[in-house]
């Protein structure tokens, strides 16, 4: 059975899913089986929220204050798994939950389910990737088509009515020009950017 509960950096991350409908030049993944102290992150099959819970309440935060949900997929493919489980660990154990998000749970799921994510968690951290549709395509290859940088962007926007802490990310194997032009794309709506070091 894969890891569903981890550490990496000092920080805990839950694997709540392997479904992504990207497929990203860059994307962890590709390099192995698993980061950090995680043995596998590769689900033989899809956990149920009560193997999950299980993970949850059995592990050993050696004094974490936040928990971030992100694995070996996109957390948003399971809406209904993601909000309960965020929501038990909050009752629970009173920790703060960052969501790593791709940003296209609505096209996923074939609503907007930004509220109903943003009411379980305290921040969020979106994938931008690349500045323009046509090499946000290219990089993240979204199974969604051209129409998924557009979708990411609406997805940031409609999360900033919900929630305070939303954030931008680019990963730095893209150009410089290519990460200023985010920066300003960010900038323009009131998102910071992180620019995370690619960590092979």
């Amino acid at each position: 059975m894969a890891d569903i509960v981890y550490t990496y950096e000092n920080k805990v991350y839950l694997n709540l899913t392997n479904e992504c409908p990207c497929r990203c030049k860059f994307c962890i993944r590709n390099n192995g089986d698993a980061v950090g102290e995680a043995t596998s992150l590769w689900h033989k099959k899809q956990p149920t929220l009560e193997e999950i819970t299980e993970a949850v309440d059995t592990f050993d935060y050696k004094g974490a204050d936040e928990v971030v949900v992100c694995g070996y997929g996109e957390p948003t493919s399971e809406p209904e798994i993601l909000k309960a489980v965020c929501n038990h660990i909050k009752e629970k154990f009173g920790f703060k939950i960052r969501l790593n998000t791709n940003g296209l749970g609505n096209l996923i799921n074939n609503r907007d389910i930004t509220e109903e994510v943003c009411s379980c968690i305290d921040s969020i951290s979106i994938s931008l990737n690349a500045p323009t549709a046509e090499k946000y395509n290219d990089i993240t290859q979204p199974k969604f088509g051209i129409i998924s940088f557009e979708e990411m962007l609406s997805f940031a926007r409609n999360c900033k009515k919900y929630l305070d802490d939303v954030r931008f990310s680019v990963v730095d194997v893209i150009s410089k020009e290519d990460i200023e032009d985010c920066r300003k794309l960010a900038e323009s709506m009131g998102i910071p950017l992180r620019v995370r070091e690619y960590t092979p």
